[in-house]
């Protein structure tokens, strides 16, 4: 018997009880719905689709602010691929069309290389659009240090960077919340630890599992998941640990502790969460392309709380798109009337359509009829 059939066999025998789990990272649901781990499960058993994907839940407006200064002639405007297709709050706005129209928006692998950007362009301002989870976070951080530390005064940050706990504790909070459980994302873990979660646990009462990326690991955090909700044992677990320590990478947290704050962050799909965010400290604040650049930089929070039913923020119209609840755990893609239609990877209305973690792209790619051969190629049960 394979691992992964011995896992979902265990997964069966646990289960005694309907209980409704949530994966946290979407790089974890494009492994469910790639592996169908989904169609393994047990009767009762209900898996939903959390906000773990950065590139979707950064909000329209921060789009929009690097909309207005990508298409400044003194600046360059640069960031990760996934962020340059994503619209800002008007249709089909985004930074490739900014390109095509004569913006200097360039693509990047690494915060760093804004540094060379920088060098080679004494006399243009170059604004590195830093968005993502704790994973990416310590990467711009090291960014900032040096940009300080270089005296750089051409090198700024449009920060938009996210802390998970907060959402998860959210999606709790919000009414006719269905979660019981979480899978938490095993490289967030990585690199903050457990210790951020904990308080998660006991404050609601839920098991928290951090977990991989491969079909065994996933069974494995579902598995023990189970096992803490059938026992009544509200817990933190690690069930990832050839990578995940328990104080994480004390390296990369102290470099987030010097130049990031925790602050109120606004979520696209889920609006401001309390700690939701990282904001650059003072001693860092001259780094801010929002300070540098004033005006150039307007938003406003407010795009739909937890428990809105509405879009994303962009499409045309509230009802073009259904992000918002799928960010939220709420629905999934092929809830949405668009999916596979007017919504598509070529032409996406949303950003988890937009994103390699989004949702809506992993149901796109390995639900659609072509994903025959992938589904072949399935781990031996």
């Amino acid at each position: 018997m394979s691992r992964v059939a011995e896992l979902a066999e265990r997964l069966r025998a646990s289960v005694t009880r309907p209980w409704t789990l949530m994966e946290v990272c979407g790089g974890q649901t494009h492994a469910i719905v790639r592996w169908g781990l989904d169609q393994l499960l047990p009767e009762g058993l209900r898996l939903i689709h959390g906000p773990g994907c950065p590139v979707c839940v950064t909000p329209a407006a921060t789009l929009d602010a690097a909309l207005a200064l990508a298409r400044r002639p003194d600046v360059i405007l640069c960031s990760y691929g996934d962020m340059l297709r994503v619209p800002g709050s008007a249709p089909g706005d985004d930074l490739l069309g900014a390109r095509a129209a004569g913006g200097d928006v360039r693509l990047l692998t690494s915060p760093l290389q804004a540094i060379g950007l920088a060098r080679e362009n004494p006399g243009r301002q170059v604004v590195f659009l830093a968005v993502g989870f704790e994973t990416t976070a310590p990467a711009t951080a090291l960014l900032a240090r040096q940009a300080l530390s270089l005296g750089l005064s051409n090198l700024s940050l449009l920060n938009a960077h996210v802390r998970v706990p907060p959402a998860m504790a959210a999606i709790l909070e919000a009414p006719g919340n269905q979660v019981q459980g979480f899978l938490a994302a095993g490289h967030v873990c990585t690199v903050m630890g457990l210790q951020e979660l904990e308080p998660l646990a006991a404050g609601h009462g839920v098991p928290v599992v951090a977990t991989g990326f491969e079909p065994e690991d996933l069974l494995l955090g579902l598995w023990r998941c189970v096992q803490l909700l059938e026992a009544g044992t509200p817990a933190v677990v690690n069930a990832y640990g050839q990578v995940v320590r328990e104080h994480g990478n004390p390296g990369a947290r102290a470099l987030l502790e010097e130049v990031f704050a925790v602050v109120d962050q606004p979520w696209r799909g889920l609006g401001v969460i309390p700690g939701g965010g990282l904001g650059l400290r003072p001693a860092y604040a001259d780094l801010d392309a929002r300070r540098r650049f004033g005006g150039f930089c307007g938003e406003a929070p407010g795009f739909g709380g937890v428990n809105s039913t509405s879009g994303d923020g962009f499409g045309d119209g509230p009802s073009a798109c259904i992000a918002g609840q799928i960010l939220q755990g709420r629905a999934v893609p092929t809830d949405c009337p668009a999916f596979g239609g007017r919504c598509r990877p070529e032409h996406p209305l949303g950003a988890p359509m937009v994103s390699s973690e989004g949702a809506c792209a992993a149901y796109h790619r390995y639900r659609s009829a072509e994903a025959t051969t992938v589904a072949a190629a399935a781990p031996a049960l």
